[in-house]
């Protein structure tokens, strides 16, 4: 063989060397991730000829799969769909997956790895593969106590709730207004599934946003937790201590007075721990953020679980104290004390919070899913709860529990009051913006001496602007909740 077709054969050889690499790459090394796309159409064709597997709340189907006379053999069917489209989100031919439908799309489609025996098995049998189903940890009545509850408040306002059992961490409603019907999107009618994407896109509302885990916004006084549990920690605080009110802090060489809700005194220039807690007492919690510093606030918050996102069940979105390496000049630390300035938070967030009080100062992580199985009903993965932090010892948590129900029994929190059941609970108000209208938080759990249930309420698109407006409008939706969760 003469040099240049020995030349010509290597070159060859190695174009056909890199092609097989390249195939090799695809098929092994890239062929999860492509078939994961939700714009993969032969995949898609694939899924929508078999049955999926279900998301399941008590047991009952709150997503399904159904067989139909059409190209593909089964439909997408949300029974309850508006209750639970955050959660579930949507499965569509056109535009994907969102929601459970996505994070668990290997279990529902039959695809995960741990499904491979029942592959077989269906292989061997001559049968359609079928998917895994997906249990959650929704109680059906908190879920339906929140979407109702948020629904009395009128289509003009926004909002959001989530619940938690304080002890593992488990979601027991999450429920956002406005909502949408994910079967809309899962139709096989692809123009009627078009027109409802687009007119759900172009509602200013944003109906297909999950505000539960998505939504950031100034936590307003219900922040004042935090600042409260790190006052307890760092300067030995117990609810009957003296602390600062008044009706203004001022900021020596500063043009700044912060100043309380209505302008009042909060009772005097000193007043107990507790009742600066219990009457929402901006000048308090001012002060007492210049006492701890910004390092030890931002600690507190960071062992609640701001700075990271705290769901991976569905997409969330972290909270903040303030911006990263940020050093805050007096007046911003006072105000970032009382949940303004830069502190943005979700209702996850501040749900997780209240759990973590209630927990014995123990957070846990919120998890959404309970169990995974298999067709056959077997399971697959038990979720196990999981320990985030200590973020109080129990001997503090005790002590702001006791200011928390005082808020409730005789503060701004009275309108969550449960009879014959002690609850513990933290009003706020935020302004994110002058032209905007606040919004009202509330955060709260129960019983205080058992904690079974915690709960955060998001008001958005309210005209209120007193602190008490928390407990006014979150107050009543958080009770319906609790009631409802401790059924």
């Amino acid at each position: 063989m003469n040099k240049p077709i020995r030349a010509l054969a290597i070159t060859f050889g190695l174009l056909f060397l890199s092609l097989l690499l390249g195939i090799n790459h695809l098929q092994v090394v890239q062929a999860t991730d492509l078939n994961a796309r939700p714009d993969n159409r032969r995949v898609i064709d694939e899924e929508f000829s078999r049955e999926r597997g279900s998301i399941l709340v008590a047991g009952e189907p709150i997503a399904e799969s159904v067989p139909v006379d059409t190209q593909w053999a089964f439909q997408r069917r949300y029974p309850q769909g508006k209750l639970y489209a955050d959660i579930t989100g949507y499965y569509s031919y056109i535009y994907g997956r969102e929601g459970i439908e996505q994070t668990y799309n290997s279990v529902l489609s039959g695809n995960d790895d741990r499904l491979f025996v029942n592959r077989l098995v269906d292989l061997v049998s001559n049968k359609k593969p079928q998917g895994g189903s997906v249990e959650l940890t929704i109680n059906p009545q908190a879920q339906a106590a929140a979407a109702a509850s948020l629904a009395d408040l009128g289509n003009k306002r926004m909002g959001a709730v989530v619940a938690i059992e304080p002890a593992t961490g488990s979601i027991l409603a999450m429920a956002s207004q406005p909502t949408y019907d994910p079967n809309e999107l899962a139709s096989h009618d692809l123009k009627s599934v078009q027109a409802a994407w687009a007119r759900l896109n172009a509602d200013a509302s944003k109906p297909m946003l999950n505000r539960s885990t998505r939504s950031a916004l100034p936590p307003g006084s219900t922040f004042k937790l935090i600042t409260a549990a790190t006052a307890i920690e760092d300067m030995g605080l117990g609810r009957k201590s003296m602390v600062k009110a008044g009706r203004e802090l001022t900021f020596p060489g500063i043009d700044y007075t912060l100043t309380n809700s209505g302008g009042g005194s909060c009772g005097g220039n000193r007043i107990t721990f507790e009742k600066s807690l219990a009457v929402s007492c901006n000048v308090s919690y001012g002060w007492l953020g210049l006492e701890v510093g910004q390092e030890k606030l931002a600690d507190k918050a960071t062992a609640f679980g701001f700075e990271s996102k705290p769901l991976t069940d569905l997409g969330s979105y972290a909270s903040h104290f303030t911006a990263k390496d940020k050093e805050l000049e007096d007046p911003q630390l006072a105000q970032s004390a009382i949940g303004q300035f830069e502190v943005r938070a979700t209702p996850i967030q501040m749900a997780m919070v209240a759990a973590g009080i209630a927990n014995d100062g123990i957070v846990m992580k919120p998890q959404l899913v309970r169990t995974l199985r298999a067709p056959n009903t077997q399971i697959i993965e038990q979720i196990v709860p999981q320990e985030l932090a200590e973020a109080m010892t129990p001997a503090d948590a005790d002590e702001l529990t006791a200011m928390m129900v005082t808020t409730v029994d005789s503060g701004t929190g009275r309108p969550a009051k449960i009879r014959g059941v002690k609850v513990a609970g933290k009003t706020g108000t935020a302004q994110s913006a002058p032209d905007r209208p606040a919004y009202a938080w509330f955060v709260s759990f129960a019983p205080a001496n058992d904690p079974q249930v915690a709960v955060a309420v998001l008001v958005e698109s309210t005209k209120d602007t007193g602190d008490i407006a928390g407990g006014r409008l979150g107050g009543p939706i958080a009770r319906a909740v609790m009631e409802a969760a401790l059924r």
